[in-house]
């Protein structure tokens, strides 16, 4: 009897270990995007009440800032810097958005709060998130990366060392830099 419950035991143990070395089912390899690669279209609902569909700006710029969670630290002074360079950005005929993987409540609460002169797109389903290879898990939050979008709707830059402080300057220089057209 001794040695049939110590076989028990042992069966137990080497079958719990055994199922910890199984490996976790292979996710689906995350986009890479380029510079020159045709953006993906998306149609997200913004904080201002209306959706916006990428295809409705053809021939113009447009910026899309990927962040990763309302409310947070980095996230907040993102948007503080994206609203105060608002007057600077607004003199290049572009459109720009911030936007997640929160859902519209949550961002129209957000930028209530911080007072966006901007709408903030919500991501919920993580589906464009993931075309832009921006969201790689499905509960995954969104890398803080801005994509740059030409008026052809091919990606001219895309930054992926956001420093949330000066976003907003930084956009308005890199529209500069890009030659984006003024108003």
């Amino acid at each position: 009897m001794f040695k049939a419950g110590i076989a028990a035991i042992l069966c137990t143990v080497f079958a719990g270990v055994a199922g910890a070395q199984t490996p976790a089912p292979a996710q689906a390899p995350a986009v890479e995007l380029k510079v020159g690669d045709k953006a993906p279209d998306f149609t997200l609902p913004g904080t201002d009440g209306k959706t916006h569909k990428l295809s409705d700006y053809k021939g113009k710029t447009v910026v899309v800032a990927w962040y990763p969670k309302a409310f947070t630290g980095g996230c907040t002074a993102e948007c503080k810097a994206f609203t105060s360079s608002g007057e600077t950005i607004k003199k290049f005929d572009v459109a720009y958005f911030m936007a997640s993987v929160d859902d519209p409540e949550t961002n129209k609460k957000f930028a209530e709060q911080e007072m966006a002169n901007f709408p903030m797109l919500s991501d919920p389903d993580r589906k464009v998130g993931t075309a832009y290879g921006v969201v790689t898990s499905p509960t995954g939050v969104a890398k803080r990366w801005t994509f740059y979008i030409g008026p052809d709707g091919k990606i001219l830059y895309i930054e992926k060392n956001v420093k949330t402080e000066t976003a907003g300057a930084d956009l308005a220089a890199k529209l500069a830099e890009l030659n984006v057209k003024k108003k």
